[in-house]
């Protein structure tokens, strides 16, 4: 992929997300190499920049790059497994046996090459991931030009990857280490969840985090049943757990967090942590519906992930962003709440802000990183367009990404993968999908 010197876009509508509510006609975006150099008039842009090369974009809605703050890639090659099963029954029975069978670097890299393929396609140019072997996810992640946040994970039984909590989390930072500079690619700590990590390691991955300064991506409070057995086993819930190991800081995402109290809200709006909301992944594996209305309003950063292909079943980032929307409605009986600007900002710089990047993505504004997406309006049933916040929101859907941009790369262009090298990695990746699900059946 080539990255472009210098390029301005001339779209019908600019929606920065910073400042907030706000959509620009009549601008340019221009990039400069990785970055955005101006957010300005197009008039003034074209004489300040005269000979750039210009690309009209007319009836397209430019946007920040989407963030997926929830992903298990790889699981890409257990979509549809063990479909209709209730999220206990599903890992214990389905994906954990898979995934013992299955998981090493290869089927991460395949896997999570067919994600990242799904997620750009639709707009997503960053994606927080949890899974073993992250070394595979970060070269799928390169190899189609994605910002990828990996996941260090621990939990507390040996796999394939590690054998212990220590072996796990050396095997990350020895990963994150080797991967300092590169401009793509970010780290958080990923212990599982507290149900399948112990107190010993809750704690040094807290001590890790506030040493390293990392954020703590880990699923929380998913199900009722999860509260009921660590008040059965621990004597309290699982967030309470997280806060005497240290855990309930700015630095944590709670991935889920279906069943929270008030007071559990509280404590996470009181410490800035935030939350990764799922909503497809907890309707279909009926964990129930998260109180994003409260978290929202006692002030807890949300953003939006889609989980893994196997319990969603799709990547479908703006689909999620919708549902989230109308879920919040219809649970606190108020349709004002969680309206289009904000739930833009809970895909854009609201996740960007979870991970600590929110000075580098997240919103179109100078000095930024030139992560953008062009969704094309023009489509019969995208028409008319009162309002093209709430049209992304409520109509759009990712057949309309037409164009993305990151870190100044163009990496889809007209809803194409925008290099023969990607393209050539997803086709063989295509082709080695029959081999996989013909183990995982097998097996």
């Amino acid at each position: 992929m080539t990255t472009s010197d210098r390029l301005l876009l001339a779209p019908s509508w600019i929606a920065p997300v910073a400042p907030f509510n706000a959509v620009l006609t009549e601008h340019a975006i221009v990039i400069d190499g990785t970055k955005i150099a101006e957010v300005c008039p197009l008039d003034e842009a074209r004489a300040r920049h005269p000979g750039i090369a210009e690309l009209a974009l007319p009836g397209h809605l430019i946007t920040p790059g989407l963030v997926n703050l929830h992903t298990h890639a790889a699981m890409s090659l257990l979509r549809g497994l063990g479909d209709d099963l209730p999220l206990a029954r599903w890992l214990e029975e389905c994906i954990w046996p898979a995934e013992a069978r299955l998981a090493g670097p290869d089927f991460v890299a395949d896997g999570a090459l067919l994600a990242a393929h799904e997620m750009l396609r639709g707009g997503v140019t960053t994606f927080n991931d949890m899974y073993f072997f992250p070394e595979a996810t970060a070269s799928a992640a390169r190899a189609l030009g994605m910002r990828a946040a990996l996941g260090l994970i621990v939990i507390g039984f040996p796999t394939a990857y590690a054998s212990s909590p220590g072996e796990y989390l050396r095997k990350g930072l020895e990963l994150r280490d080797g991967c300092a500079g590169d401009p793509l690619l970010s780290f958080c700590l990923a212990p599982h969840a507290p149900y399948t990590v112990d107190d010993e390691t809750l704690r040094r991955v807290a001590v890790l985090a506030d040493e390293l300064d990392l954020p703590v991506h880990i699923h929380i409070h998913e199900t009722a049943g999860e509260v009921e057995r660590s008040l059965a086993q621990h004597g309290m819930r699982p967030l309470a757990r997280l806060d005497r190991a240290g855990l309930v800081t700015s630095h944590l995402i709670g991935v889920h967090a279906v069943h929270l109290d008030h007071e559990e809200i509280a404590l996470l709006a009181g410490r800035g942590a935030a939350v990764a909301h799922c909503p497809h992944s907890n309707l279909k594996l009926a964990s129930g519906i998260a109180p994003v209305a409260q978290l929202l309003e006692a002030g807890v950063t949300v953003g939006i992930g889609t989980d893994s292909s196997a319990s969603n079943n799709r990547l479908d980032l703006l689909g999620e962003a919708r549902t989230a929307a109308l879920l919040a409605k219809g649970a606190s009986g108020r349709a004002e709440v969680w309206p289009a600007p904000a739930v833009l900002r809970a895909l854009t710089l609201d996740g960007a802000k979870a991970l600590g990047l929110e000075a580098s993505i997240g919103s179109i504004e100078p000095g930024k990183q030139a992560d953008l997406v062009a969704f094309d309006f023009g489509a019969s049933e995208l028409q008319p367009v009162y309002d093209p916040l709430s049209q992304l929101i409520y109509a759009a859907g990712r057949e309309h990404v037409a164009e993305v941009w990151i870190a100044g790369q163009h990496v889809v262009k007209m809803r194409q993968l925008g290099s023969a090298d990607a393209v050539r990695a997803v086709r063989e990746v295509v082709a080695r999908v029959p081999v996989w699900q013909n183990r995982v059946v097998s097996a």
